[in-house]
């Protein structure tokens, strides 16, 4: 009887402590539902506050529709927040009607067909090169020419600062000793192909005797024609120098 006694007592312990864990187990879930809507409202807000339509993917399209910032367990068509681009509808019937009507009736496309017409009658902003060219700055950095003095004698004094600045060691220089024992150039060539157009040269040279004049217009149809030697780039001189004197003397104070 006792044993009996013992047993009936154990059974309804672990009853009871079954019945416990239950209790728990469902107030637990319980406290997860109220937490759940919060946290999850939270994750949507981020999303919301953020997302653009570029980038939500359509999984997140579908994630975002689903839920209402304001009422949480209701569907919602925009519950996202259309950031750069304007929704097509608001989700009624008057903004749906106005949608499908732009829609049929092309009114992109009359639109777009009206701001052509428009500014055909507009004067054009363009120019009809190469009989009509724009202004181009006196720092514009072109074809590259060696500047003389107005009594003809060459500015280049062989200091070979311009070589040793080119970063694209685009120019190779040779020199000689004169008689009266100054120096000159016997060889100055400039790769134009490899030239980047850095303006460096100008910079370094102490006598402005290498500059970049404003003549754009020099392709050719072979390699060859672009290794510039000393006698191209004096003749280059020879030709731009008004245009080169003038850029230089306007900026002579920045310079």
């Amino acid at each position: 009887m006792q044993s009996n006694g013992a047993a009936t007592g154990t059974a309804s312990a672990a009853d009871a402590g079954r019945a416990n864990t239950a209790q728990m187990a469902q107030a637990n879930a319980g406290i997860e539902r109220e937490r759940k809507p919060l946290e999850s409202r939270q994750i949507v807000a981020q999303y919301i506050k953020y997302a653009t339509m570029q980038h939500i993917s359509r999984t997140s399209k579908h994630f975002l529709n689903k839920f209402s910032p304001n009422t949480f367990w209701q569907p919602s068509r925009n519950a996202y927040k259309y950031v750069g681009e304007t929704a097509a509808s608001d989700g009624t019937l008057q903004g749906d009607t106005s949608a499908a009507m732009a829609s049929a009736l092309f009114y992109e496309m009359i639109k777009g067909a009206a701001t052509v017409v428009g500014h055909t009658f507009m004067e054009p902003v363009t120019i009809n090169y190469p009989f009509e060219k724009g202004p181009l700055s006196a720092r514009f950095r072109g074809e590259h020419a060696l500047r003389r003095y107005p009594s003809g004698e060459e500015r280049c004094i062989a200091c070979k600062l311009c070589e040793a600045i080119c970063p694209a060691q685009a120019i190779t220089i040779e020199t000689e000793t004169r008689p009266d024992g100054s120096r000159r150039t016997t060889r100055y060539d400039i790769d134009m192909t490899k030239c980047i157009y850095c303006g460096l040269c100008q910079e370094a040279c102490p006598v402005d005797a290498i500059v970049e004049g404003p003549n754009f217009e020099y392709s050719t149809e072979t390699h060859e024609e672009l290794l510039y030697n000393k006698e191209k780039l004096l003749s280059n001189g020879d030709r731009w120098e008004p245009e080169l004197a003038a850029n230089l003397q306007s900026e002579f104070l920045y310079r």
